[in-house]
């Protein structure tokens, strides 16, 4: 039922992830679970960018809910050749749709958090319309469903690395280690004994500790890096795209020139707030 329409795949990610993780590790119907994560993210986020919008006029949420999915498309085509690269580099064996589906259920993720926020945004823009609290309410709003979307980004690759597709020499190695440790088979076919060698008995020695987990591949390091690359470009590209919300008292407009940037914003924001 999940995978019949491209609006209910969000069902599918939240409730069998694995079977997501297992479908990018097969590398199987990619380009169909991508097409229909695209269009709930789309849309959903062409509805929330209509609730932004609305807080100025019927026309700026209309340019809103086509900028905000314009906004995370460009941004995604922007980084995604990036996190590609830094696979490839390190000798992942990720292929480009496999890449491409992993970011897009973050994007899905993110963009179906956002529109189940959207009642909440409504509420505050009916009750207490004030430009600042909006803009600001909003602005967290979309952070923490990030958040969270490249939360599932990482479990993703983690996933992935299980797999031995982000570090495929280790788990060779892993592989090599566990043949090495069978018990030799004789030549009769018959498996034959372990050679047992008698040591004097050492002092006793306080047991170590477990040895811990092998460390991540350079790739996962690499992905936590892509991740800021992903946040800095996406808010400079949304200062580029501004406006969103629309000022108070300005007449409508579809850009406006780019001077200042988004940090400086938001923290112009707060200092009047507080």
């Amino acid at each position: 039922m999940a995978n019949a329409s491209g609006l209910l795949v969000i069902e599918r990610i939240l409730r069998d992830r694995q079977g997501i993780w297992q479908q990018v590790v097969e590398d199987r119907e990619l380009p169909r679970l991508t097409g229909q994560m695209l269009i709930s993210a789309v849309l959903a986020l062409a509805c929330y960018g209509a609730v932004l919008g609305s807080f100025h006029s019927v026309l700026m949420a209309l340019t809103s809910a086509v900028k905000l999915p314009l906004l995370f498309l460009v941004t995604l085509a922007i980084c995604l050749p990036t996190l590609y690269l830094f696979n490839l580099v390190f000798g992942a064996r990720l292929s480009v749709r496999q890449s491409l589906a992993l970011v897009m259920v973050a994007l899905t993720v993110t963009a179906m958090l956002a529109l189940a926020f959207a009642p909440i945004s409504l509420f505050f823009l009916i009750t207490a319309p004030d430009y600042g609290f909006f803009k600001l309410l909003n602005v967290v709003i979309l952070a923490l469903s990030a958040l969270v979307g490249l939360r599932f980004l990482t479990n993703g690759m983690q996933v992935l690395n299980q797999h031995g597709l982000l570090a495929p020499e280790v788990a060779k190695a892993e592989v090599k280690a566990e043949v090495k440790e069978l018990v030799a088979v004789g030549a009769n076919g018959a498996s034959a004994e372990p050679v047992k060698e008698e040591r004097p008995p050492l002092p006793f020695q306080r047991v170590p500790a477990p040895a811990a987990k092998s460390p991540a591949p350079p790739s996962m390091t690499l992905l936590y890096i892509w991740i800021l690359l992903f946040g800095f470009v996406g808010t400079q590209l949304a200062w580029t795209l501004r406006p969103f919300f629309g000022s108070p008292g300005m007449k409508f407009s579809l850009y406006r020139e780019i001077d200042g940037n988004f940090y400086a914003e938001i923290a112009r924001t707060l200092s009047h707030l507080f």
